[in-house]
């Protein structure tokens, strides 16, 4: 597997991306973070209208916790310890599956195993491999009013993790609207599979020969967006 991003900078450069999704928007969204890579995202959220939802029960979660402002009462779902924003609210598990399962969430980003060409996501398990249960990710891909799905564009053994078929256990069948990677950003117009970002390391013909499934080009391809 050729290295196009520098390790380090993959996940930044995804996390600032999806919230580059938020930059303009003018009217109260409720978004939701998955564990790990888009957990990273309220790093560089500067939208005010942009309100973190965490499904362990807690609506306005602000940016990662350092050392000088940690309490470990405040925490995400991922059991990182977190800030507040100004009115922040508390509840329990259930009104905040409430909240996913109703349609109150605006936009889930979670990572991913797998997404394929049928926006269909694989998220939760890899077959033999740790079990822990689907959580609250079937939840998200179903209830929330939109899908983005951030993740690094290769699996430990050097493969895409965007592919033609899934062959993990499936998350969600054709859920995902936007996929974010440090190499690309895709969607689904029409249902297809479709380029509209590229990043600057790589030209498209290198990055099909990197991706495991067929993808469209977009009219309107631009540069992807990597500035820090």
């Amino acid at each position: 597997m050729t290295a196009f991003v520098e390790k380090e900078k993959i996940k930044p450069r995804i996390a600032r991306r999806i919230a580059r999704e938020f930059l303009d928007a003018e009217t109260s969204l409720i978004i939701n973070l998955g564990v790990g890579t888009p957990t990273m995202v309220s790093q560089y959220l500067t939208n005010g209208t942009v309100y973190i939802q965490a499904e362990n029960g807690m609506l306005g979660v602000g940016p990662l916790a350092d050392e000088t402002n940690q309490d470990p009462y405040l925490i995400n779902a991922g059991r990182q310890m977190v800030t507040e924003t100004p009115g922040c609210s508390y509840f329990d598990s259930a009104l905040s599956f409430g909240m996913i399962r109703g349609g109150h969430v605006d936009v889930t980003v979670i990572g991913a195993f797998e997404v394929d060409a049928q926006a269909n996501i694989a998220n939760w398990i890899i077959p033999n491999g740790r079990q822990l249960g689907v959580g609250g990710a079937m939840d998200l891909v179903t209830g929330a009013k939109r899908v983005i799905v951030g993740m690094p564009h290769f699996q430990k053994n050097g493969q895409s993790k965007i592919v033609e078929s899934c062959t993990f256990p499936i998350t969600g069948l054709h859920e995902a609207d936007l996929i974010v990677t440090e190499l690309g950003v895709f969607d689904f117009p029409g249902g297809f599979l479709t380029l509209e970002e590229i990043a600057p390391e790589l030209d498209v013909h290198t990055l099909r020969s990197v991706t495991r499934a067929e993808f469209r080009i977009s009219d309107q391809l631009r540069p992807m967006a990597t500035a820090e």
